[in-house]
């Protein structure tokens, strides 16, 4: 689907249907809302008169022949109060107008600006909308019908230059919701690296691969023991952003990428588990924040990390009670071979500080524990450094991505002190997601670090009238803004 501009009044619009997004409380008597009733030949009037639509957040109304429009036809969005909307908002009705005109079978969609300065929203949203998980129907298949659609603002500059910079985040995150979506039998370590390469090659970015026995040099023992009971060969992934103007500064995007996860030894549940093959979620979304850094050029350094194995309970698998040494010397004791994603980014974020991370940021799906504390509505943030997670709120605020900030006193390292090792990778049910970021907090040493838990956030249980069922790709919105600004 292309994205474009147009500066035309909205009723010279030629297209298929054009959305309009209205207020709660905006009167149809006065200012544009009594030209587009005008217009409409007095519909808009009539809907509102008899509470048909109001401007309420959710409500719609669809007029197939709107009147003195060049539109076919004409969607109204409500928006609720315009003292309440923001740019998210925006970006969910742009969404909202492109699934629910797609099911219309329209192939050419315009879409109203309230604010020129939403434009870059409304495209991510309208981008975002259309992205479907069906990539393996032989029939059926939602095909998307959209071939154009069009941001109807008054300031060129500033339309475009936020359509531009919103196609080029939302396209990245929908690779990285293809990434995700893929079964585990295709998407492998090695092949979750193949991805990473492609991005590399076409977008600029320097790229390393380590093999098992490179990262058996490097000491990485966390990671190979999660990898040892799978046939699957882990990889460690390693793109590479340089900045045109020098800089001090590097900020390592560490995706947890375990690409299937059964549990290991202490394997999980079988109802539910063909989910886990979204596992590598933080994984996929820091190849899809890299594709867009690498397009939009900060002038920081970036490298994004990816640590990737499967965690399958084969006859080499570890064991509860098994100690295994990370890559900085540390011992960790091994209770629970489901608390996986930890070890394997223990060796990477250790790998960041090598390579000369000067700030951490790791994403992962990593405990149940923040779905019971947060749901599907926020990602829980825990960090070292107060300034680094004050900034990632405030991208994540700005891009309408919410985090929720979650305590890391040292108490916690209490739980996971080990009578055999340095640490167990584990603390027992109280307090199980702070106990799994400090069991990371001891791999970054004083390198400010925020870690991000999407385990609630990366997949959407339900079909939304925004977004598909399915990835979401959570952070990829907010590690962008982050970096680029």
């Amino acid at each position: 689907m292309q994205i474009k501009a147009s500066l035309q009044k909205y009723f010279d619009v030629e297209c298929d249907a054009l959305a309009v997004v209205i207020y709660e409380g905006e009167s149809y008597a006065e200012g544009w809302l009594s030209e587009l009733d005008m217009r409409s030949g007095g519909t808009l009037a009539s809907l509102m008169a008899a509470g048909e639509f109001v401007g309420k957040s959710g409500e719609t109304a669809y007029l197939p022949n709107p009147g003195a429009f060049k539109a076919r036809r004409l969607l109204l969005l409500g928006a609720g109060k315009q003292d309440e909307a923001d740019a998210n908002t925006t970006r969910k009705l742009a969404g909202v107008a492109a699934r629910s005109l797609r099911k219309k079978k329209a192939r050419h969609v315009a879409f109203l600006l309230r604010d020129d300065a939403h434009a870059q929203a409304a495209a991510e949203g309208a981008l975002w909308a259309i992205f479907d998980p069906d990539k393996y129907h032989t029939k059926d298949k939602e095909d998307s019908l959209l071939e154009t659609y069009t941001l109807v603002g008054e300031n060129s500059d500033a339309v475009i230059a936020g359509l531009e910079r919103g196609a080029i985040i939302a396209e990245a995150a929908n690779y990285g919701r293809e990434v995700i979506n893929e079964p585990s039998n295709l998407m492998t370590p090695i092949a979750l690296a193949a991805k990473a390469e492609e991005v590399a090659k076409t977008y600029g970015l320097g790229f390393e691969t380590l093999d098992e026995k490179q990262m058996r040099e490097l000491g990485m023992g966390s990671l190979l023991g999660v990898a040892q009971g799978s046939v699957e060969p882990p990889r460690m992934i390693v793109m590479t952003y340089k900045s045109a103007v020098a800089s001090d500064e590097t900020v390592a995007i560490v995706g947890k990428g375990v690409t299937f996860d059964t549990g290991g030894i202490s394997i999980k549940p079988a109802d539910g588990m063909e989910k886990m093959k979204y596992d590598m979620a933080g994984g996929a979304t820091t190849i899809a924040a890299m594709r867009a850094i690498a397009q939009l050029k900060p002038s920081v350094n970036v490298l994004g990390i990816v640590p990737a194995v499967e965690n399958m309970p084969g006859g080499k698998a570890q064991r509860p009670g098994d100690v295994v040494k990370a890559m900085t010397g540390k011992t960790i004791e091994v209770i629970n071979t489901d608390a996986e994603g930890r070890l394997i980014l223990a060796d990477a974020v250790a790998y960041a500080r090598k390579l000369g991370a000067t700030k951490i940021v790791d994403l992962a799906t990593l405990t149940g524990a923040v779905s019971i504390a947060l749901g599907d509505v926020y990602v829980a943030v825990l960090g070292n450094n107060q300034e680094w997670v004050d900034a990632i709120i405030a991208a994540g605020k700005a891009t309408g991505e919410k985090y929720w900030q979650l305590p890391l006193d040292k108490d916690y390292r209490e739980q996971i002190k080990s009578e055999i090792a340095d640490i167990k990778n584990v603390g027992g049910r109280k307090a199980g997601k702070m106990t799994g970021a400090y069991f990371s907090r001891g791999f970054v040493e004083e390198t400010p670090w925020a870690h991000l838990d999407i385990a609630g956030t990366a997949w959407n249980d339900n079909n939304k009238p925004h977004l598909a069922i399915g990835p979401t790709a959570v952070g990829v919105r907010t590690l962008v803004k982050l970096v680029c600004g």
